[in-house]
């Protein structure tokens, strides 16, 4: 089937990065396999984020197919897109239906990108990771990928205003080393080598960012670990719980 979407979005999306004059950094991007299934699984601190982790396979000529919530499908806008880069839809209320859309995709030789975390982290460290990531991979017999995202936060993430348009803002995408699920007998330990390729990388991408604070006012997308004012991750994972409650009794 022809891709008719995906192509042009990129191009578009490019051409709004040079525009804006996005300091865009992406480092092993080789190792994105140029044929055959591969989960890209990446930490989550912006709304934009399935943007830059899509762009760090691009080099490798792979169009990710994300697995992303059910709302972003049914909207106006956003619906027709995703559904026309063929990206994965994940009902809550029926995930084993979306695990199995992903497993097929992964076997068809697609590139599949969670966040394992689920939702955004408010303390921009690497929450708990949900296990639909490393059963996807041990189901369909391929690699993770673990990816870092920073900077992106910077853009648009959770309760804070977005700012589309602004310009030289520097973005990391650092592209890990796979890891091959068949090396793990135990899918526990897999779990724990992600989590710690997934924080050694953001760790990294963190302590190399080329930006810093433009003063007092600016320190909210640091983490606390490094001298920001954004939340703990007790104090993040409170105000999740927080939403979580309000979610569900709307």
């Amino acid at each position: 089937m022809p891709e008719l979407v995906y192509p042009p979005v990129i191009a578009t999306a490019k051409t709004l990065f040079r525009l804006l004059d996005l300091k865009i950094t992406i480092e092993g991007a080789h190792h994105v396999p140029r044929t055959g299934g591969a989960v890209l699984a990446s930490n989550h601190v912006s709304y934009l984020d399935f943007i830059f982790a899509g762009l760090g396979a691009n080099a490798s000529g792979r169009l990710v197919r994300f697995m992303a919530k059910q709302s972003v499908f049914t909207h106006k806008i956003s619906g027709p897109l995703m559904r026309g880069m063929r990206h994965i839809p994940v009902d809550r209320q029926a995930g084993a239906a979306s695990f199995r859309a992903a497993v097929a995709a992964l076997k068809r030789g697609e590139v599949v990108g969670v966040f394992p975390e689920a939702t955004i982290s408010q303390s921009f460290t690497v929450k708990e990771l949900k296990s639909g990531t490393i059963r996807m991979a041990r189901s369909a017999k391929v690699p993770v990928l673990p990816v870092a995202l920073w900077g992106t936060q910077r853009l648009w993430t959770k309760g804070h205003p977005r700012t589309l348009t602004r310009r030289h803002t520097p973005i990391t995408v650092l592209i890990g080393e796979p890891i091959n699920p068949a090396d793990f007998s135990d899918p526990n330990m897999l779990d724990a080598e992600l989590k710690t390729r997934l924080n050694a990388l953001v760790d990294r991408a963190q302590r190399e960012y080329p930006d810093a604070p433009a003063g007092p006012d600016d320190t909210w997308w640091l983490p606390a670990h490094l001298g920001g004012s954004a939340p703990t991750p007790e104090e993040a994972a409170a105000l999740d719980d927080a939403d979580e409650r309000r979610t569900t009794s709307a």
